[in-house]
C-alpha cells in the first residue's frame, strides 16, 4: 500500500522524500515498480480464472467438484490443472453438493424364493443386452413419496427401462423391466440383476423373467456392493438433480 501511495504521488512530491517519511527504501520502491506490471498481469489472470471457475460451478448448480469442473474448463478454455482448480475452489469456499446418508429401502424379510448371484460384482460386458441391473429408490414430493424403478444396461450404462408410482409394488418393478424389453427388442438370456427385495422375488416379476427367457440374478442380503452400478446411478441422480429441489407434485 505504501509503494502504491508513492507511485500515485510521484508527480507531486519527490520519491526520496516520500520514502523517508514512509520509512521505505528507495531501491525497494523502484524494484517494486519494475515488477508491478508482471504482478498486475498475474493478479488479473488469477481473477479471470476464478471467475471462470465460479461461472462453471454455478452453471452446474453447485453439483460439480474439481474433477468435473476440469473437464468443463478444458472443453471451454483449454488445458487446466486439476490441482489449480481445487485450490481455486478452496480459496472461494466452493464445495460440491454432498450425498445424504444412505437409507435402505429393500424389504428382504420375506419367504419368497431368491435367485443366485450370477453377476458376482462383475460390472463389465462386451456388448449390449448381456447384463442388466435394476433397483428401486424413493423421491420426496409435497404430495408424498414417489418410487422410481430403473433398469440399466451394464455395457452402455444407459437407463433402458423405468417406472414411477406412489407405492412400491411388484408392478413397479415389472413395468420397468417390460419397458427395457420393449426398448431392446425383447432379447433373451440377459442376466437381470437386482437386490432380493419382495418386489423382485414376487411371482409377477418372476413371471416376466420366465416368459421372456431372462436369467434372474440377486444380490446377497444386505450387500449394496453387489448392485453397485444401480446404487451409483441413484446416488448421482439424487445428488445432482433431486436434493435441494422442491417437487410440488409427483
Amino acid at each position: 500500500m505504501k509503494y502504491a501511495f508513492v507511485l500515485e504521488h510521484e508527480g507531486t512530491f519527490r520519491v526520496r522524500l516520500m520514502c523517508r517519511v514512509l520509512d521505505l527504501s528507495p531501491s525497494g520502491y523502484y524494484a517494486w515498480k519494475v515488477r508491478r506490471p508482471h504482478t498486475c498481469r498475474r493478479t488479473g489472470q488469477r481473477q479471470q480464472f476464478d471467475e471462470r471457475v465460479r461461472h462453471h460451478f454455478n452453471a452446474n448448480k453447485g453439483r460439480y467438484g474439481a474433477p468435473r469442473l476440469v473437464r468443463d474448463l478444458r472443453a471451454a478454455h483449454g488445458p487446466v490443472s486439476r490441482k489449480t482448480v481445487a485450490k481455486c475452489m478452496r480459496n472461494m469456499n466452493l464445495r460440491a453438493k454432498a450425498a445424504r446418508r444412505f437409507k435402505a429401502t429393500t424389504n428382504s424379510n420375506h419367504t419368497l424364493p431368491v435367485a443366485a448371484n450370477l453377476l458376482q460384482q462383475d460390472f463389465s460386458a462386451t456388448a449390449i443386452d448381456q447384463k442388466w441391473v435394476g433397483d428401486i429408490t424413493y423421491l420426496w414430493t409435497d404430495e408424498g413419496w414417489l418410487y422410481l424403478a430403473t433398469v440399466i444396461d451394464v455395457y452402455s450404462r444407459r437407463v433402458i427401462g423405468w417406472s414411477m408410482a406412489s407405492t412400491m409394488t411388484a408392478q413397479l418393478a415389472c413395468d420397468a423391466l417390460t419397458m427395457a424389453l420393449r426398448q431392446r427388442g425383447h432379447p433373451t438370456q440377459v442376466i437381470v440383476h437386482t437386490d432380493r427385495g419382495s418386489q423382485y422375488c414376487s411371482a409377477d416379476y418372476q413371471s416376466v423373467i420366465t416368459q421372456h427367457k431372462l436369467r434372474c440374478s440377486m444380490s446377497r442380503k444386505g450387500n449394496c456392493y453387489d448392485n453397485a452400478m444401480a446404487e451409483s446411478f441413484f446416488h448421482s441422480l439424487k445428488v445432482e438433480a433431486i436434493h435441494g429441489t422442491r417437487c410440488k407434485t409427483r
